[in-house]
């Protein structure tokens, strides 16, 4: 063979495995994960939603994106968590044996502005409705909130100012109306309102669980009820949805509900299976989140905001959901 053959023989090669890995990255994603307790109105195992939503997720770690009905759109960014709003991309990269963690934020062209390293597993992940703030939640220690002994640590970071603050346990903290000062103090599950100032979390200590309301300017949280977990304003700014401890009791799992914030009054939603994640809004009526299956495969479920609603799942193979406007 000679000189000229083995360069045709090699640019086709060439050609060939370029085609195979662009229709892989098209269709990567959309064979169907074991379904495991659908309920009627299920939802579709590729990416596109069946009433058409458009959402950025996760699929097998990369981020992905729903095109119409039926198909997704997955790239090549990997990411443990994953967040967008309003053109800003945000993503926790996973942690590997030669590589430490870290916030990258990106445009919604997904080209990198501004990279935060960070020590600690990837838990939780939000960008406020602005695109302006961006908060975090890392395990220090240990891997789950059912466990006793575990550490957090939840950070946030405004795009537009470059102010970095790598723990809420630097904030001032007032407890039951009194100022509150204690070793075990963990936070996490944050979530912003509309002024980007103010936002709600998760703080632990003690023994119990409290949803707190911060100041990001003047650095102070204050407790505002007990047993809320990982909260989620919905987008008119009324509500929270949260996760709860059945029966206070953490390793009973968790139940799904919403809190009116002008009454602090809670209502349970439809889904009864234990949700350990922090919700999403897809509008004021629709919640999303995420339930892992027994081999590991996520799915994401979707719940009426109002009681009583029946939960549909929405997309097969999918987690770390945020809506794109």
């Amino acid at each position: 063979m000679n000189a000229r053959s083995r360069v045709i023989i090699l640019t086709a090669t060439a050609v060939l495995l370029a085609a195979v890995a662009v229709a892989y990255t098209v269709s990567h994603g959309a064979e169907p994960a074991p379904a495991e307790g659908r309920t009627s109105g299920g939802g579709t195992a590729g990416g596109g939603t069946a009433d058409g939503r458009r959402l950025q997720l996760l699929t097998n770690g990369r981020l992905s994106y729903t095109a119409p009905p039926g198909s997704r759109r997955v790239t090549s960014v990997e990411c443990d968590r994953a967040y967008a709003a309003a053109g800003t991309v945000a993503c926790l990269r996973p942690v590997g044996a030669l590589s430490a963690g870290a916030l990258v934020v990106m445009d919604a062209g997904l080209h990198q502005r501004r990279r935060v390293p960070l020590t600690g597993f990837p838990n939780r992940l939000r960008v406020s409705a602005s695109g302006r703030m961006v908060a975090w939640t890392l395990f220090i220690d240990g891997h789950s909130y059912a466990t006793t002994g575990f550490s957090t640590r939840a950070g946030i970071l405004d795009t537009r100012t470059g102010r970095l603050v790598t723990s809420l346990e630097d904030f001032a903290i007032t407890k039951d109306g009194a100022p509150y000062r204690n070793r075990d103090v963990n936070f996490w599950g944050v979530t912003f309102a509309a002024d980007d100032n103010r936002f709600y979390a998760t703080l632990s200590t003690g023994g119990g669980r409290y949803l707190v309301q911060g100041d990001f300017a003047a650095r102070t949280v204050r407790t505002l009820a007990p047993g809320v977990e990982c909260p989620s304003l919905s987008p008119d700014g009324t509500r929270l949805a949260f996760k709860s401890a059945i029966a206070g009791d953490p390793k009973r799992g968790w139940r799904l509900s919403t809190l009116d914030l002008a009454t602090l009054k809670t209502a349970p939603l439809g889904e009864t299976r234990s949700v350990d994640d922090q919700p999403v809004w897809l509008d004021d009526r629709t919640i999303a989140y995420t339930l892992q299956l027994n081999d590991g495969t996520n799915q994401t479920w979707a719940v009426p905001a109002s009681a009583p609603g029946k939960p549909r799942l929405l997309l097969d193979n999918a987690s770390s959901v945020s809506p794109i406007p």
